[in-house]
């Protein structure tokens, strides 16, 4: 599993012209959070992914968006397990396909909501356009 965590003060998906997940915070900070599920990932992955997103102290004054009873906007992003040594052309043999990654990102945002965590989503799936106000930047890829 990959993740690009993303310091914003706000962010948003929106798919087909309706946005359906958006978050603002421009006081505390918080997470856009754009997760890839790998085809061997399972339950200690996402485990590990979703303590992270809410542990990792990538806030202002060095807090967690969990210290902060913050916000993530979490999006899927197959795409972020594309390998490209080879080619032009990504491979995509490494992503899980979509009825294995799906439930891991459900158990991600109830997991964080579990901690006490504001979570938005995309839609799992569709073609989004995500916007974002990126703070810092701060910027993490993170690996499970």
């Amino acid at each position: 599993m990959k993740a690009v965590l993303t310091r914003v003060s706000s962010a948003s998906v929106t798919v087909d012209g309706e946005v359906v997940g958006s978050i603002e915070c421009p006081s505390t900070g918080g997470v856009l959070a754009l997760v890839g599920v790998a085809r061997d990932d399972g339950e200690e992955q996402w485990r590990t992914m979703a303590r992270k997103i809410a542990e990792l102290r990538l806030l202002e004054g060095e807090r967690s968006v969990q210290d902060v009873r913050g916000s993530v906007l979490l999006v899927s992003q197959f795409t972020l397990m594309g390998r490209t040594a080879k080619g032009r052309r990504p491979s995509w043999s490494d992503a899980a396909p979509g009825d294995a990654a799906e439930p891991m990102l459900n158990k991600i945002a109830a997991e964080l909501r579990d901690r006490g965590v504001h979570v938005e989503e995309g839609r799992f799936g569709a073609m989004m356009q995500v916007s974002s106000v990126n703070e810092g930047p701060f910027t993490l890829l993170v690996e499970t």
